[in-house]
């Protein structure tokens, strides 16, 4: 289905696709099973990337990437995601992809020569420092405790992070701190840019987690201990990173979709290969007919999270925010894709769960997408809340009743 794409949008989905399948599918196979993937095969993946023209399209040419529009890039992700190599290889991978996103946004022209050019390049790692444990920010982000007070020219920092994505390996970290401490939450904390080896940061541990083996994915807990920054670690508006937070995570939340998306897509179609040539009961897997009609289920819906995507996709680029849009996609992508991918390691029994197929990486990979970028209940939270915010039907009596 081309769906309302662009031509410039399928051009760049063609190459993607071309990428992937002589290229980075060919390597995944060689490391299924013994991962993760030595970090020199990757750089070799985004030396190709780059000769064919689908390295970092969607930031700026000026910084190093395509300079493609965030609507074209779409499809092109979704085939990224149909190996858990592709997206580290055109480099739209999380999370580097959505604090590129947040620099290109927000970021000086300083900023962006110091940090935004050598993470397009590849030659840094970023991470996204928000959240906390225990009492701190989570899913509430109004309950952050980190803060960031103002000291002659220098901002200086103390808190306690976690799940920090690539923390580990970060140089550098964007940190969500409180900067005013008698305002609302919403309209008090800003972001900044920290270097990973500035003085008082300690990354204390990796935590270990669920996920799969073909790829080295790290979530990082993290102390700040008096960090001090300059003032011109300050990325975008002082007081505002609530606001900037929101224009990454929606984009980035869509990104994610079609990533997902195109991994759940790649295991339905191993699943339907599989059940074409498994012959049991005195016929193919295919020719039953309940696997039929799973098939057919999660194709629609799978169609479906691609049209939603660039419907929310197309206000975005129209300048809208999208909350309940990009929820409701984030919910039903994480959920479809999940569902689907169980559905492949079911049907084709032992060696879906084996490491010979992508699978069970895949499995272990997806389980953490109804978590990550806003768990389902904080998402159905802002459906419920839109939906329910203009209640009016005359047919009921809303006289109360004690």
């Amino acid at each position: 289905m081309e769906y309302d794409d662009s031509q410039t949008a399928r051009d760049l989905r063609d190459r993607a696709r071309e990428f992937m399948d002589e290229e980075v599918i060919p390597t995944e196979r060689e490391y299924l099973g013994d991962g993760p993937v030595p970090s020199s095969v990757i750089e070799d993946l985004r030396a190709e990337a780059r000769e064919r023209d689908v390295f970092c399209p969607q930031i700026h040419e000026e910084w190093g990437g395509g300079g493609y529009e965030f609507r074209d890039v779409l499809p092109l992700f979704e085939e990224a995601g149909r190996s858990l190599l592709g997206a580290s290889a055109m480099r739209v991978d999380a999370p580097d992809e959505g604090n590129m996103h947040t620099i290109e946004l927000v970021g000086t022209d300083e900023q962006k020569g110091e940090y935004l050019k050598p993470l397009v390049a590849g030659d840094i790692n970023s991470a996204f420092s928000m959240t906390e444990p225990r009492d701190g920010a989570g899913s509430d982000p109004k309950m952050l405790k980190t803060t960031a007070e103002k000291e002659g020219d220098e901002w200086v920092i103390n808190g306690h992070k976690w799940w920090t994505t690539q923390g580990s390996e970060a140089d550098v970290f964007i940190v969500m701190a409180k900067t005013d401490q008698e305002a609302h939450p919403y309209a008090g904390c800003s972001l900044f840019l920290v270097d990973a080896d500035a003085d008082g940061v300690t990354v204390e541990r990796d935590i270990p987690h669920l996920g799969p083996s073909l790829v080295h994915a790290t979530h990082a807990e993290i102390t700040y201990d008096d960090v001090r920054v300059p003032e011109s670690a300050l990325l975008g508006v002082e007081n505002e990173g609530f606001a900037h937070a929101q224009q990454r995570l929606g984009p980035a939340r869509l990104t994610h979709c079609m990533r997902f998306t195109g991994m759940a897509t790649r295991a339905l179609t191993v699943a339907k290969a599989y059940m074409s040539e498994r012959e049991a009961f005195d016929s193919s897997l295919a020719d039953k007919q309940s696997q039929r009609f799973n098939v057919a289920e999660y194709e629609t819906e799978l169609h479906a999270v691609r049209t939603m995507v660039r419907h929310a996709a197309a206000q975005i680029t129209a300048g809208e925010e999208a909350r309940v849009p990009v929820s409701m996609c984030k919910v039903f992508a994480a959920n479809t894709t999940q569902e689907t991918i169980d559905f492949a390691v079911q049907a084709c029994g032992g060696n879906g769960i084996g490491r010979d197929l992508p699978l069970a990486d895949f499995y272990e990979a997806v389980r953490a997408f109804r978590i990550v970028d806003g768990a389902d209940e904080v998402h159905k939270r802002v459906i419920a809340r839109d939906a329910f915010e203009e209640v009016s039907d005359p047919s009921i009596d809303n006289t109360p009743t004690f």
